[in-house]
């Protein structure tokens, strides 16, 4: 129910990408400013990563996550009767910023588990997110076109309410982890991504390769519904739908994680990301290459972005145990900005450069996070190698003591 829940919620953020085309006829804007309306929905999801994620660590879950599916549920209704795009975009944002459940189920979940059992659980949580991501663009794209742009949104609050309500009986009550008042809760998620490497790294990965998914499946509505293939909304969806496959491979990522470890799946998922830049360039041909080149290329972009996901999160949430919530905010919040960034950015290449350029940001957006993580590979055989001859050396050169980082205690952290 977790999964499901998760599936539903991030749903919200990423159908309105699926009916841009149509919306932008229905409001008589143009396509770039319809797009505005993905990019709001996406930095109001940063900005509620940040402000209300840490509340997990604070509050009991069954009311935290009830009111915000609930208060999402409103928002949509508002969008789905917006008049114009000025109200549309005030909605989108409140859309974004409430509907942040998955990320504060995820530490609810994690924190219920052994340590070998991390992986496997993210990933089921993930596969729910995906199904929510794939049946919310196909759901919305097909909406969209036969009844207009307003019915996924109402739809979309219909089922966000109605899980609401099967939440309130279903959820276990819990006791928060933490006594601290909400600044510090905010400072704490600040403090973690200033002195936790590993977290910084993994926020790289993620933001970097979030902006190439989001810009893809921006850019990927104009050209479908543009003068290469001129398909109405529903294709969207179509392709997305096609993108099933990337549900089965993230629990198999995460049993992946938990036998050999974070660092080697990313190092795949990165190399996949940057093939599928190549793959996804195919597209602009058009006819029947094109359109299989645009299937593969998403699923292996798919594919490469959730699965090290996974992992990003496996590595994250080993750190300390007591400020899941934290770490997942300063994580997602960085993720969710380059997600938004990649969109708004992608817009822009592809009136520059069309699809060909949205491709080339993809492969720059991987080249950057490849090239961290060789070098943090290279880093940790260096200090590897160190330790063996008896000294331990940090990131910066600082020497730390040689326990793992989960049994480190949980310094700076206000009682």
């Amino acid at each position: 129910m977790l999964a499901v829940t998760c599936g539903v919620a991030v749903g919200n953020v990423y159908f309105p990408a699926a009916i841009s085309p149509v919306l932008a006829e229905g409001l008589h804007i143009p396509p770039n400013s319809a797009a505005l309306v993905v990019t709001a929905t996406q930095f109001g999801y940063a900005a509620g990563i940040f402000l209300l994620v840490p509340l997990g660590d604070r509050l009991p879950h069954r009311p935290l996550i009830v009111t915000l599916l609930g208060v999402s549920g409103l928002g949509l209704i508002a969008a789905g009767l917006a008049p114009a795009l000025p109200p549309l975009l005030a909605a989108s944002a409140l859309i974004g910023i409430a509907t942040v459940v998955a990320p504060i189920i995820g530490p609810l979940a994690i924190s219920q588990v052994a340590e070998d059992r991390r992986g496997v659980v993210s990933g089921t949580l993930l596969s729910g997110s995906i199904g929510g991501i794939l049946l919310s663009r196909a759901l919305g794209g097909t909406l969209g076109e036969w009844l207009g742009w307003r019915a996924p949104y109402l739809l979309a609050a219909a089922v966000a309410l109605a899980v609401a309500v099967l939440l309130l009986r279903l959820l276990p009550d819990t006791t928060p982890p933490s006594v601290q008042r909400y600044p510090a809760l905010l400072a704490e998620s600040v403090r973690l991504l200033r002195t936790e490497p590993e977290l910084r790294r993994s926020c790289f990965y993620q933001a970097s390769i979030f902006g190439a998914f989001s810009a893809v499946w921006t850019c990927v509505a104009l050209l479908l519904t543009g003068t290469t293939y001129r398909f109405g909304a529903e294709a969207v969806g179509l392709l997305a739908l096609v993108n099933v496959g990337t549900m089965l491979c993230t629990p198999i990522a995460g049993r992946q994680v938990d036998r050999r470890g974070a660092d080697r799946v990313n190092l795949v998922c990165l190399l996949v990301v940057l093939g599928s830049a190549g793959v996804l360039a195919l597209g602009a041909l058009g006819g029947l290459v094109g359109l299989v080149a645009l299937v593969l290329g998403t699923l292996l972009l798919d594919i490469g972005m959730q699965s090290g996901m996974v992992a990003n999160q496996v590595r994250i949430f080993g750190l300390n145990r007591k400020v899941l919530s934290r770490l997942n905010t300063a994580y997602m919040t960085c993720a969710y900005l380059g997600g938004s960034l990649g969109s708004w950015v992608g817009v822009r290449v592809y009136a520059w450069r069309g699809w060909a350029g949205v491709c080339g940001l993809v492969a720059v957006l991987a080249a950057a996070a490849l090239g961290r993580h060789l070098l943090a590979v290279a880093g940790a055989s260096a200090r590897a190698v160190a330790v063996a001859g008896g000294a331990s050396v940090a990131d910066e050169g600082e020497v730390v003591d040689d326990r793992p980082v989960a049994d480190v205690p949980e310094a700076g952290v206000v009682r």
